[in-house]
């Protein structure tokens, strides 16, 4: 998917709705687990009930992973479920030498490989350039770097000031800009730190940015927006927990679109004030 065609359905649905698809079988609704793929059934419903509300799904893959082979089946399920018009997230972290990383790409782009073909991949960026290149190597493919993360770890390492003065996490963002242009590099940006959006725009104004933790983490979506976005809004805004387990009962779907119908709405607002 290109960044035009992402802007075209921000636009469209008035929406910058990221869903979070961390499915935990002990977590999903007792009346599933009865059914031959109780986490690809969770998935199905919660797609049906949100895909006119949202741009993009992420499903985190250690949720699937922690499962073996069937997780994997139940992954790959649901990404070929998801609406080729929404944006397709593999948070998955990945970041190792360049070889290894040619593999975790083909396992994430290459259907023909492993059955699946995400629009993207979260990487972590601490190896440098050429753990990260390997992913750039597929055409149409996303990279989307942690750079400043909401959990409180993150400030061991992401804003420690080196010797010319700068952070980490803007060393990443000014470095990496020679990896790829803002039409394949996006950003994970933690919406706990939303006071920083003004210094990441400065260095990086034309990427989307990835951003977790509005809503059960306590990020503001109203701050995320008015510091984050820009011409092409540039932003996708995650929530998982929020949505997916908004009830356990056999009513979830229903309440999981009436939790993404408040985002929306609220976004729809934000589009209208803040879209440069």
């Amino acid at each position: 998917m290109t960044k035009t065609e992402l802007f075209n359905q921000i636009k469209t649905k008035k929406s910058y709705l990221c869903v979070g698809l961390d499915t935990d079988i002990k977590k999903i609704p007792k009346h599933l687990l009865s059914s031959e793929d109780p986490v690809f059934e969770f998935n199905k419903a919660i797609i049906d009930a949100t895909s006119d509300l949202c741009v993009s799904y992420k499903p985190n893959i250690a949720f699937y992973e922690a499962m073996g082979p069937k997780g994997w089946q139940s992954l790959a399920k649901t990404l070929e479920y998801i609406p080729k018009d929404c944006f397709s997230i593999a948070d998955a972290k990945r970041g190792d030498i360049g070889n290894t990383s040619s593999l975790y790409a083909r396992a994430f782009f290459d259907k023909s490989a492993s059955g699946m073909s995400f629009d993207s991949i979260t990487v972590a960026p601490y190896m440098g350039k050429d753990s990260v290149s390997p992913f750039l190597e597929f055409e149409n493919k996303w990279v989307i770097l942690l750079a400043l993360t909401s959990n409180e770890g993150g400030k061991d390492f992401q804003n420690l000031e080196l010797a010319e003065g700068t952070e980490v996490y803007k060393k990443v963002l000014e470095v990496s800009k020679n990896w790829g242009d803002s039409e394949r590099l996006m950003y994970v940006v933690g919406a706990t730190r939303a006071e920083k959006l003004r210094e990441i725009r400065a260095i990086v104004p034309d990427s989307f940015l990835l951003v977790p933790g509005v809503g059960a983490q306590g990020g503001s979506l109203f701050e995320v927006s008015k510091y984050g976005m820009n011409a092409t809004c540039g932003l996708l805004v995650n929530s998982s927990r929020g949505i997916i387990y908004a009830s356990s009962g056999e009513d979830f779907a229903e309440k999981a679109r009436e939790e993404a119908q408040k985002i929306q709405t609220e976004m729809a607002e934000y589009l209208d004030q803040f879209l440069k």
